[in-house]
């Protein structure tokens, strides 16, 4: 069992910047892919980030102004965020997948997931 608790969002200006932080309970974080998720109102639930053994992938959306690590020592992963747009705002999921097999893209592939963050971007 892996609980994860995100934090970090907040309401910030066009342009600007935030990091979100995702704690996870357990021994074994470092066997997990972890991605971000978010969901605007009204909005499917979207791939945002996710960081594995296979390396890092991006939403296109994302690509160049966001970017995911991880602290397997200290059971936490990151995402900065940097020139937000009013078009990021949404509710922020992390994730945690278990398995090797499946897509790190879809949200069905995660085991776990956390509670939620709200980043709130104004223009």
């Amino acid at each position: 069992q892996v609980q994860l608790v995100e934090s970090g969002g907040g309401l910030v200006q066009a342009g600007g910047s935030l990091r979100l932080s995702c704690a996870a309970s357990g021994r074994t974080f470092s066997r997990y892919a972890m991605g971000w998720f978010r969901q605007a109102p009204g909005k499917e639930r979207e791939f945002v980030s996710a960081i594995s053994r296979s390396g890092v992938n991006y939403a296109d959306s994302v690509k160049g102004r966001f970017t995911i690590s991880r602290d397997n020592a200290k059971n936490t992963v990151y995402l900065q965020m940097n020139s937000l747009k009013p078009e990021d705002t949404a509710v922020y999921y992390c994730a945690a997948k278990g398995s090797l097999f499946g897509s790190v893209y879809t949200h069905g592939e995660y085991d776990y997931w956390g509670q939620g963050t709200q980043v709130t971007v104004s223009s």
